[in-house]
């Protein structure tokens, strides 16, 4: 088993341009790095705002994708805890063409790797880690909310006497979020989502799931009740969705409001009306507004322990601490990337969108 020296993936060749299936290979496996068969794929909004808005990108031709899971076929130098035949789930590097998932096979550093537990298929894998790393770095970096993390001593009573809001629960961020949410200890979890995603959201561990298209302010405020809220994450990050944060928790009355956005590639900037109203009034609320990349040299302190409190058979995936999104798969190979991007782009509520990249 090894990465053969020719193989397709799927590569956006101009700025704007539509996928095209090309041959190509990989470079050789440095210190520490470990070769991927890339057995399933998770689409994200990212990946076709790269497309569409060059982000990301500073050279053509391109390949997208960052979310995925497969079978280590290769080890470079310095690696020891993985080996040929094991499953693995990760995020890849975007803008970085050989550590990029649409494609058959690619690289990555062993450490910002996760081994898939036998209680999930790869399918269910190739979901978790890129929405995971951005609620992690909203929820336990300082350029979010800087609360300790659950692998931490004490991490697991971090949330302890306190609220959380999370904006879009049904999304694959906030699932990710209301799980980490419990995970942290948080005492009042709650949420907003379409009805028919509200069971599935308190079996992961929202306490009250609102109505997504008839809840107020006041409506969250009541739901709180009179636990603390700490702070209000937005899984969705449109400008309607900020303004809301601000109204939530400027109704709450916390003493320092603080609202953290998922950061949404295009347009870049934090919603100038969410930030006026944030500090229209007392409580002032600050909007800030993250970028969840794993491989970042600044985020490593995060990235490296959670890979290992995902996977392996005693991770939270392992223990059923945390669920994977539900896929939706695309079948067709490389050749449905265009399609799923599509199927993402018009939004998704409660799975994952998923390809093969070697299936025929």
């Amino acid at each position: 088993m090894s990465i053969p020296q020719s193989f397709k993936a799927a590569v956006v060749p101009e700025p704007k341009a539509q996928n095209v299936i090309r041959e190509r290979s990989l470079a050789t496996l440095e210190s520490g790095e470990v070769g991927i068969k890339v057995t399933a794929t998770a689409v994200n909004p990212v990946d076709w705002k790269m497309r569409d808005h060059s982000a990301f990108i500073s050279k053509y031709p391109a390949i997208l994708g960052s979310d995925a899971a497969g079978v280590i076929v290769d080890v470079g130098p310095d690696v020891s805890e993985f080996q040929p035949g094991d499953h693995v789930f990760f995020q890849g590097m975007i803008g970085k063409d050989d550590y990029s998932t649409y494609q058959q096979y690619c690289k990555m550093p062993a450490i910002l790797v996760s081994k898939t537990p036998a209680n999930i298929s790869d399918d269910q894998a190739a979901g978790i880690w890129l929405a995971t790393m951005a609620v992690v770095t909203a929820f336990y970096d300082k350029t979010g909310h800087g609360v300790l993390a659950p692998w931490e001593q004490g991490g697991a009573q971090a949330g302890k006497g306190k609220a959380i809001v999370i904006i879009g629960g049904a999304s694959s961020v906030g699932q990710y979020a209301i799980q980490l949410a419990r995970l942290s200890g948080f005492e009042r979890i709650v949420t907003n989502a379409s009805v028919n995603n509200h069971e599935m959201l308190k079996k992961l561990g929202a306490h009250v799931v609102l109505d997504r298209l008839h809840s107020s302010p006041e409506d969250f405020k009541t739901a709180i009740g009179d636990v603390a809220l700490d702070f209000v994450f937005d899984a969705i990050s449109s400008k309607t969705t900020q303004t809301q944060g601000v109204g939530i928790l400027q109704a709450a009355r916390t003493e320092a409001g603080e609202l953290v956005t998922v950061h949404v590639v295009h347009p870049k900037e934090i919603d100038a009306d969410a930030v006026a109203l944030g500090q229209s009034k007392q409580p002032n609320v600050a909007v800030k507004q993250i970028l969840g990349a794993g491989s970042a040299p600044n985020l490593r302190y995060l990235s490296e322990p959670l890979a290992k409190a995902l996977g392996g058979e005693d991770g939270w995936v392992a223990k059923g601490l945390f669920v994977p999104n539900r896929p939706r798969i695309v079948p067709g190979g490389l050749g449905a990337v265009e399609e799923a991007l599509s199927l993402n782009k018009k939004g998704v509520s409660g799975e994952k969108v998923v390809f093969r990249p070697c299936e025929v």
